[in-house]
């Protein structure tokens, strides 16, 4: 008895008690009626209360984390947030906007959404929605994104600034379904050569394919430029659809396997074989997923060439599990491959998550980016295309045809400071606000905009004092290297404020490499067939 005093006694004092555990005869337990156990003790017995949705949330968490990179449980909040792009579309006011300081500029109203149905503008300033004053609280972008959207059908009043107008507008508007486009831009870069830019794989990304190419085939269209930079992937069906209407029926797409899942195979069943004839896929390091499935599908049937920077490698499927409180277990079930039978998940090591997020940084870090050399391909997991036997590596990733570095010529502490004390786009907005009529009338059209707009002396000047005004110094030399790349971006601001629908990347695409090197390849038959047949 003495010595069991002695041992709480000095437990105590080093701030822990000991009690002295029952004794079971070993026997074995399920994991399931385990981890109810571990609850029901927490919960009964745990010096202060316990939130059990918590408690079993992060298990939930904390289990996934053993696992791979990108198994993972969210939120009935974050669950309703990860669908709703992918669902194309949400309840809300149907306005693009930007965060300017403490102030929130419309940028673009969405077509017959209900901002445009009252006369919203762009350039509008929103003080305040209902009885939530917006302007002067800093709040961030999902601060603002809470305020303005709501349930379809529920009235919203926004109290506008103006320019040129000393009052405040009232407009009582009702909040109604407003679409998330996948495609962001469209436009004809040459007689016949068209640009389309898909952001993300969504319910309707394949019809909205359809109907830009459509568009631009009607404008002369023969050969096609297909963005998918930075484009992190989405459904494999939006994926698989648009592959099908690039390829012919019976052209294989990508199959899954896994240890609890049937093994498939996706193959072309009917395709609408858009007219198209030459295709070159733009990609990097950010694009992703349904993004590396159709440029994998597209490369390895000889369909078109890919160029730009090894992709990221997420070849895990994710099949959701919802729980009927609207939270989610996104659980991989099974990996892609294309149609060689490449795995195009990268390595990773289970339960090494903070490694795997590294990888891209480590990527800059080995010179990756810049070097085609540097990259890390696996030259013993060759493949072969479908048609014309040219060899493509294993390793994770889709690995371009043409290796286009990134390129940074343009880049100074000038550049990066203009761009984050957001000065561009207050130059910008500054002078749209001022002489938005007259620009409409002298430019009635994007096309007129984008081939005659000049960025003038006066102008550049304005710039750089706006950058003085929010603590950027000036450096000459600085400004020389940058100065290109910094009017594009205002031409490209200007763009998309002056015109609905206006494409921001028109004006920066003859300083992007990639682009570059997709535009002259695609114009120039003889190199574009060649490397195609692996020549």
């Amino acid at each position: 008895m003495k010595r069991l005093l002695y041992f709480l006694l000095g437990a105590a004092t080093t701030g822990i008690v000991a009690w002295a555990a029952p004794k079971y005869a070993e026997q074995k337990i399920s994991p399931d009626h385990k981890l109810r156990m571990a609850e029901a003790i927490i919960e009964n017995y745990y010096v202060e209360d316990v939130n059990t949705d918590t408690l079993v949330s992060e298990a939930i968490v904390a289990m996934l984390k053993t696992l791979d990179p990108h198994s993972a449980y969210s939120t009935p909040a974050e669950t309703e947030e990860l669908n709703q792009p992918l669902e194309g579309k949400f309840s809300g006011i149907g306005i693009q906007f930007n965060m300017v300081e403490d102030t929130v500029y419309v940028i673009q109203t969405t077509q017959g959404g209900p901002s445009e149905k009252v006369g919203i503008r762009p350039g509008d300033r929103i003080i305040s929605a209902n009885d939530t004053v917006i302007a002067g609280k800093k709040l961030t972008n999902s601060g603002i994104i809470k305020v303005l959207r709501g349930p379809k059908g529920s009235p919203v009043n926004l109290k506008v600034k103006r320019g040129g107008v000393s009052e405040l507008i009232d407009f009582n508007l009702i909040r109604d379904d407003i679409p998330i486009y996948s495609v962001d831009a469209a436009y004809m870069v040459d007689d016949s050569t068209g640009y389309v830019s898909v952001t993300r794989f969504a319910e309707a990304t394949g019809a909205e394919v359809r109907r830009a190419v459509d568009s631009l085939s009607n404008l002369g269209m023969r050969n096609l430029i297909l963005d998918l930079q930075s484009n992190g992937g989405g459904y494999l069906g939006s994926a698989f659809e648009m592959a099908s209407d690039f390829l012919r029926p019976g052209d294989p797409v990508v199959s899954t396997r896994g240890l609890h899942a049937q093994p498939q195979m996706f193959s072309v069943q009917q395709s609408a074989f858009l007219p198209v004839d030459r295709l070159v896929v733009m990609v990097d390091q950010y694009s992703a997923s349904a993004s590396e499935i159709l440029s994998g599908a597209i490369q390895e049937n000889d369909r078109g060439l890919v160029v730009g920077r090894r992709t990221f490698g997420k070849g895990l499927v994710q099949r959701p599990f919802p729980f009927p409180d609207g939270s989610m277990i996104r659980l991989t079930t099974a990996r892609y491959y294309t149609p060689t039978g490449r795995c195009i998940q990268k390595p990773y090591v289970k339960g090494h998550t903070e490694e795997y997020q590294l990888d891209l940084l480590n990527r800059y870090k080995s010179g990756e980016l810049w070097h085609v050399d540097s990259v890390m391909l696996d030259s013993a997991d060759v493949y072969y295309t479908l048609h014309n036997r040219r060899p493509v590596y294993g390793g994770g990733g889709i690995m371009p045809d043409v290796f286009v570095p990134v390129d940074t010529s343009y880049y100074t502490p000038y550049y990066r400071d203009m761009v984050a004390k957001g000065s561009i786009m207050k130059y910008a907005l500054g002078y749209i606000e001022k002489h938005r009529a007259e620009l409409l009338k002298k430019y009635p059209d994007e096309e007129s905009f984008a081939a005659k707009f000049p960025v003038t002396e006066e102008m550049t000047k304005g710039l750089i004092a706006r950058g003085e005004t929010d603590g950027v110094k000036f450096n000459q030399e600085q400004w020389n290297t940058s100065r290109p790349l910094l009017e594009a971006i205002l031409r490209g601001l200007m763009t998309r404020d002056l015109y609905e629908n206006g494409i921001y990347v028109r004006s920066t695409h003859p300083l992007s490499p990639e682009f570059r090197e997709a535009h002259s390849l695609i114009n120039d038959p003889e190199r574009y067939y060649r490397l195609l047949k692996g020549k």
